[in-house]
């Protein structure tokens, strides 16, 4: 049978899907499942263990309860045709089968409910454990991957993969469960009429071969919209969220949002509804065949049954064997269809897992300098992002002494953030290198150099965590450290803000959760002040510290500047040239180049660019 001929389908760009998995990588996507069972292993031998004995004892019990019920049966039929009313001892064989099929009954549900409670309890732990290994394994990865769309929809599908791959657990599992039970009937039912299984067999292949080729597509489906799933996320946040609410209702974006919004999801829908409608039909069709060959076989034995080959237990036991027989073996194929599609989405788990960071610390390392005697030095470093032909920073060389304070200046786009991002090792140099105390940066451990460095971005994260915790993530090993966060928040002036919380530095902060309380903008810059304090690090970078603070509060912030500084190397990020005089050098970047560098009073006296912008914002006060 052509199923391509059957659904006809087409990629959303109108050209045939490239992306429909075949047969073979369905099967070979089975390849995951491995991996995913060390992984639940992991998580709870005991209740993996568990999981798998009471399946293989529940496994007999369709069998049992089956033959059981034929021996009731034909007891019945052997006490009807004595005729009267049976003694009551006559009775004994009867009421025992009885109580056999009850304890039988009874021991299945008991065994379901275990086995349901160990996959609930399973499933919360593995979900525990999955979600934990990506946020360490996205952690590790380099700055240049959270820069990149095709990686955040790899994200996004490793991301969903951890809260739901345990149903694929439980499926595998059950479907060794069914086959046991399967093994068992199928020996039953071969005594009787071997046949029986073949005609059954062959009834069910049509109906599995649907499943198997609409899983794929369906497979197709997802992973080709994963873009417009993860826009439609981002538009039901921008649409509801504390810190888009502002904007939102002042510039009337609410139309223009869910309108978008509903065009997206609209159009998902449709996809969706094209394929689910032909899979619908087509299942109907090709699961009439397993029904007409099941009623073939079920003729066969009640026509067997009135010419006296079987009894009317047997009868039963058959026709119950067979009707269970035909609904597991249905439900083992449609169920292995569903294993190796989820197969494939497995793969995307572990593919993500599978990245490894550009950026690492090399085999053998150099012991980082306690202090930092030489400083930093940047020989012609050029760099341009991953993807873009544009340099970002071309040919720059100057030095960063030990202990120095050293400002940059230049327009937006110089290049600036881009040169403490290299400093701070998010990336490395498409060209040149950049030395610490003589040696290449790429030689020290990743982890002691990025721990020597304490960096607040102009863009630093507003945590919706408690106030003492915000301050806390400058050194977040000295979360338990009251005092010590205590002295870094009167260092940044934060003291006066959480002072007036209600709950003080145990308040949550921001309104994410509830008893949240939110924070003016200069207000979060002070606690992310605290964080450089708290890090009291050999190196110190802060982009744009002063940005969000009122005149008065950025005059307190630098009388301890020099505090902050001092015995520290400092690269300083700012605008405002009141607080870029304050270093000892300042280096003046144009279009990813280096212009001028010197001290506040030769630059002016050069009359270059530094002194050009200096007198632009100068006038500005006059």
């Amino acid at each position: 049978m052509d199923f391509h001929a059957i659904h006809g389908h087409r990629g959303r760009n109108g050209q045939e899907d490239k992306k429909t998995p075949s047969l073979r990588e369905r099967f070979t996507a089975l390849r995951n499942l491995p991996p995913l069972f060390r992984l639940v292993w992991q998580v709870s031998p005991a209740m993996t263990l568990g999981s798998l004995l009471l399946r293989l004892v529940r496994a007999g019990l369709p069998l049992a309860m089956l033959y059981v019920g034929k021996l009731i049966i034909d007891e019945v039929v052997r006490l009807a045709a004595l005729g009267g009313v049976p003694a009551f001892d006559e009775l004994t064989l009867l009421w025992t089968f009885v109580a056999m099929e009850l304890g039988l009954a009874v021991l299945s549900d008991g065994l379901g409910r275990a086995v349901a409670l160990l996959d609930s309890l399973l499933g919360d732990l593995f979900t525990n454990e999955t979600s934990v290994r990506l946020m360490h394994h996205a952690a590790r990865l380099d700055l240049a991957h959270f820069e990149d769309a095709d990686f955040y929809d790899r994200l996004e599908r490793a991301r969903r993969q951890t809260t739901s791959r345990i149903l694929l657990m439980n499926q595998v599992f059950g479907q060794a469960q069914d086959l046991v039970t399967i093994l068992f009937l199928g020996a039953g039912v071969v005594v009787f009429a071997p046949w029986l299984i073949v005609l059954l067999a062959v009834a069910l292949i049509p109906a599995f071969l649907g499943e198997a080729h609409f899983n794929g597509l369906n497979y197709s489906l997802m992973f080709q919209w994963t873009p417009e799933r993860r826009e439609l996320d981002y538009l039901r946040y921008t649409g509801a969220s504390d810190t888009t609410a502002k904007e939102v209702r002042i510039f009337g974006l609410a139309d223009f949002l869910t309108d978008r919004y509903k065009r997206l999801a609209d159009a998902y829908y449709l996809a969706n509804r094209q394929l689910a409608v032909r899979r619908a039909g087509w299942g109907v069709t090709l699961a009439a065949i397993g029904t007409v060959g099941y009623y073939a076989a079920y003729v066969f034995i009640i026509y067997r049954t009135v010419t006296g080959a079987f009894s009317i237990g047997d009868l039963t036991f058959l026709a119950g064997s067979f009707s269970r027989l035909r609904s597991l073996l249905e439900g083992m194929l449609t169920r292995f269809t569903r294993i190796a599609e989820q197969s494939l989405f497995l793969r995307d788990l572990f593919e993500f897992f599978e990245i490894e960071p550009q950026i690492a610390s090399p085999a053998e390392t150099r012991p980082f300098p306690h202090p930092v005697r030489e400083g930093f030095r940047f020989e012609n470093v050029s760099f341009r992002y991953p993807g873009t032909d544009r340099w970002v920073l071309r040919n720059v060389s100057f030095t960063l002494k030990a202990g120095e304070a050293l400002a940059l200046v230049g327009e937006n786009g110089a290049g600036k953030t881009t040169l403490v991002k290299l400093l701070a090792r998010l990336y490395d140099p498409d060209e040149g290198r950049i030395l610490l105390d003589g040696h290449d940066l790429r030689e020290y451990d990743l982890d002691e150099l990025r721990n020597e460095i304490g960096v607040i971005f102009q863009n630093f994260v507003r945590y919706n965590l408690t106030a003492s915790d915000n301050i806390a993530v400058g050194r977040i090993d000295a979360r338990e450290d009251r005092p010590r966060i205590q002295h870094a928040a009167r260092q940044s002036l934060a003291d006066t803000v959480i002072g007036r919380l209600p709950d003080g530095y145990d308040q949550m902060v921001g309104r994410r959760f509830a008893a949240g309380v939110e924070l003016s903008g200069g207000e979060w810059q002070k606690v992310a002040l605290g964080r450089a304090y708290m890090r009291d690090a050999q190196i110190l970078i802060l982009d744009e510290p002063t940005a969000a603070l009122d005149a008065r509060a950025e005059y307190e912030v630098f009388q301890r500047f020099k505090d902050l500084t001092q015995d520290k190397t400092a690269v300083l990020i700012s605008h405002r040239f009141s607080t870029v005089r304050m270093a000892d050098r300042i280096l003046v970047l144009d279009d990813g180049r280096l212009l001028e560098i010197g001290t506040h009073e030769e630059l002016l006296a050069h009359r270059g660019r530094y002194a050009e912008l200096f007198h632009l914002q100068a006038a500005g006060y006059r």
